[in-house]
């Protein structure tokens, strides 16, 4: 048995208890929500800021490796906690790297991995001038802190650009700006390596979003095998880059021309991955919980076509869950309900996944179950 610790209780955290406690291993959360999702389940719950150093220490003087489920943590709490000798995987360095959207594209683009156009912000006369040479669109982004769609800001046409500027910010927080790509579709690819230096790669995933939030998953992408090799080898490259550990997440947009273009990366398990569960042979999940453990990578390879449909918040107020009786009706359905006690409008609540014998049936059946369930 092994002691792992996680930085963030959420619904990753969960789910990778979930499998490791399959393999009998012992789990110490931070989290500074009390009932957060993985409360239930773990050994042991610190509750605790994310940024409490005090706290992050005390996690790891518990556990034999340490791991988190979210990037927007303390890069420097994870560089002391290695400085003691402590294992932490992604490391820092890789942490490093990602954690700033600036500073991930221009560390992509010196590894000679194909990105969007891209520019840093350091004012708003100088974002305008900016403007005037690339044109419209453009997006503006904030470096540190967004997902979901929060912390972005589309300038679509001229005029545009007071409006986005204020709505990030107005210059508190560091700006950047990316090129718009008018893309064919966006997808996703799950990429391991383990400590021990082998690397798993999963199937591409197909990603459609509904206000900027991940709405459903479909794989294996519709995409060429040309575009399919072409992902694979920009998520290897990734992960040498970044010198990743653990389960990497590269969000790829596909141009018209059927090439491949890294939006962003996440060194964790991702929303997009959930359809591993059932679908793949081995969970992302697992797959983590092996890599950081230096244990041999399990088969990532899909069993058969998964889709997969997110559970999102309509309303706020205290979380009901109804209708899971009603959604079993459909056989192939699997729901996840992350157990959250509050419910927002766009908050993840779970997710349905079905495999089936095509992509179309299994989309059917979890867009049907989906419209029993609610909070």
């Amino acid at each position: 048995m092994k002691k792992i610790g996680i930085v963030g209780g959420g619904q990753l955290g969960k789910m990778m208890i979930l499998d490791g406690k399959r393999l009998d291993h012992y789990f110490v959360i931070l989290d500074p929500t009390e009932h957060c999702p993985a409360h239930s389940i773990a050994d042991e719950h610190i509750v605790a800021d994310f940024d409490n150093v005090e706290a992050i220490l005390e996690m790891a003087s518990r556990v034999d490796v340490v791991t988190y489920e979210f990037e927007h943590i303390s890069v420097e709490a994870l560089r002391l906690l290695e400085s003691k000798g402590k294992k932490v995987y992604p490391t820092s360095y890789t942490l490093s790297h990602i954690q700033n959207k600036l500073e991930q594209k221009l560390w992509l683009m010196q590894h000679h991995i194909p990105v969007p156009r891209f520019a840093g912000v350091e004012s708003f006369e100088q974002m305008c001038g900016l403007l005037e040479e690339t044109g419209y669109p453009m997006i503006l982004k904030t470096c540190t802190g967004g997902y979901d769609g929060k912390g972005n800001a589309v300038i679509r046409h001229r005029g545009d650009e007071r409006k986005a500027y204020d709505a990030l910010g107005a210059g508190q927080l560091p700006l950047m700006l990316e090129e718009w790509i008018p893309f064919q579709k966006e997808v996703s690819i799950l990429a391991c390596r383990s400590i021990s230096g082998d690397i798993s790669v999963f199937p591409v995933a197909e990603n459609r979003h509904r206000n900027s939030i991940l709405d459903e998953t479909t794989v294996p992408a519709d995409i060429s095998e040309e575009t399919n090799r072409e992902a694979f080898a920009v998520a290897k490259a990734c992960v040498e880059a970044v010198d990743a550990y653990g389960m990497l997440c590269i969000e790829l947009f596909v141009t018209k021309e059927g090439h491949v273009l890294v939006n962003e990366l996440a060194p964790r398990p991702h929303n997009s991955g959930h359809y591993t569960i059932e679908g793949c042979y081995t969970s992302q999940y697992e797959q983590h919980v092996r890599a950081i453990l230096g244990m041999p990578l399990g088969n990532a390879e899909l069993i058969r076509p998964t889709a997969m449909k997110n559970l999102i918040g309509e309303k706020n107020g205290l979380a009901s869950l109804e209708g899971l009786e009603l959604a079993y009706r459909y056989p192939n359905v699997k729901v996840h309900v992350y157990g959250k006690e509050r419910v927002a409008v766009g908050r993840k609540m779970g997710h349905i996944t079905a495999t089936a014998d095509t992509i179309e049936e299994a989309l059917s059946q979890v867009r049907r179950a989906h419209t029993c369930i609610s909070f």
